[in-house]
């Protein structure tokens, strides 16, 4: 017999089972604690390991995770970190961005009940990125790296077992999205001609960060063709000026959100040798990437544009232009990525605005066992 944790009980509660993987397997799947995939079985040597780098109480929540509200105490976490396949060293990251996502402005409960399909996007920024070994280069956002795909799997199997996100109960997405498996990737900042992302949102380059984003799948933009950067930004911003996206800004309510827009390193070089900075990519998409009104259909003209912005649209005719966000400031910008000549669109739920925090160091380093941390 082993003893596993019960999620779903009390904090600090085990349950035991035959110390067989089958049978923890089938059980977990039974209760509903996974996400289809199988789990590295949650044992107390497991979830010690895991909690040697965990520098608070850990029956206190960290946060609370909507739609349930469930208390996202470490202890929960570590099981959810275990089962996913984490290496302990990435527990502090993975707390980082629960809190992070549980910030009001994020609006966690939206992201997690509505139809839509989009899921907490996680960008790590910093010397943690190289610490952790988290890709940020050829496919940043696809399998083949422990880091990417076990911290965020670690995520939505917390999502699920503490906020309560489960299919066709707390999740009420149509499709649902391959990005509801695991979505973190880093940023690729050794490739960047501009900022990195944490910079430009006010933290040092030295911070180890997460930003947080309620995001939609990549949406490729090819461009092999386009030799300047006026050519790259015009191809980018004919795909982000779609009348579907939840950020063309008289569709969303309250909010149009923050659209992401991920550059790949060759054509972030293009732009940026043209001499267009972070704020002149977004003010070109604010003016360039909008859709004709007359391109959405006459329900949606009538029922939502005109009703939510009659100022802009109750006069309006066919070729009044709508805008893909509310202001220039609210495109995002990264590089992501390796060699090729490719940018991405990631559109996000609309109601959501990004967060960032800083992962707090002890002497510049991850603390590395209970005791340390105790001294």
């Amino acid at each position: 017999m082993t003893s596993v944790s019960a999620l779903l009980e009390s904090d600090g509660a085990s349950i035991e089972v035959d110390d067989d993987w089958d049978t923890i397997n089938n059980l977990y799947l039974q209760r509903g604690w996974s996400d289809g995939l199988p789990i590295v079985p949650p044992t107390t040597q497991r979830l010690e390991q895991m909690l040697a780098y965990c520098d608070r109480p850990w029956d206190q929540p960290v946060a609370r995770i909507a739609p349930r509200w469930g208390d996202a105490t470490p202890l929960r976490l570590a099981a959810n970190a275990v089962m996913a396949g984490c290496r302990p060293e990435y527990f502090p990251i993975l707390m980082l961005a629960i809190e992070a996502m549980c910030e009001e402005q994020f609006n966690l409960y939206g992201i997690q009940a509505t139809t839509h399909p989009c899921a907490p996007l996680v960008i790590v920024n910093g010397p943690i990125v190289q610490e952790l070994g988290i890709n940020a280069g050829h496919n940043a956002f696809g399998p083949g790296w422990q880091s990417n795909a076990t911290i965020g799997r670690a995520i939505r199997l917390a999502l699920i077992n503490i906020g309560g996100a489960i299919p066709g109960t707390g999740d009420m997405s149509t499709f649902g999205s391959p990005a509801k498996y695991s979505f973190l990737v880093a940023e690729n900042e050794a490739a960047s001609p501009w900022q990195p992302l944490h910079v430009e949102r006010g933290f040092p380059a030295h911070a180890s960060t997460v930003t947080i984003v309620g995001a939609e799948n990549p949406h490729n933009v090819n461009d092999h063709e386009s030799l300047s950067g006026l050519g790259v930004l015009k191809m980018i911003a004919g795909t982000v000026a779609i009348t579907g996206s939840n950020n063309a800004s008289a569709i969303s309510m309250p909010t149009s959100g923050e659209a992401l827009i991920v550059f790949g390193p060759e054509l972030a070089a293009t732009v940026a040798g043209d001499g267009y900075s972070k704020a002149d990519v977004k003010r070109f998409l604010f003016e360039h990437a909008r859709i004709p009104l007359g391109s959405f259909s006459d329900e949606n003209i009538q029922r939502r544009l005109k009703v939510r912005s009659p100022e802009l649209y109750a006069q309006a005719g066919p070729n009044a232009m709508v805008a893909a966000a509310e202001r220039a400031e609210d495109f995002m910008i990264a590089v992501i990525g390796g060699a090729g000549k490719h940018a991405a669109f990631l559109p996000t739920f609309g109601t959501t605005r990004a967060v960032t925090r800083a992962l707090k160091r002890r002497d510049g380093e991850l603390a590395r066992s209970v005791q340390e941390l105790r001294v």
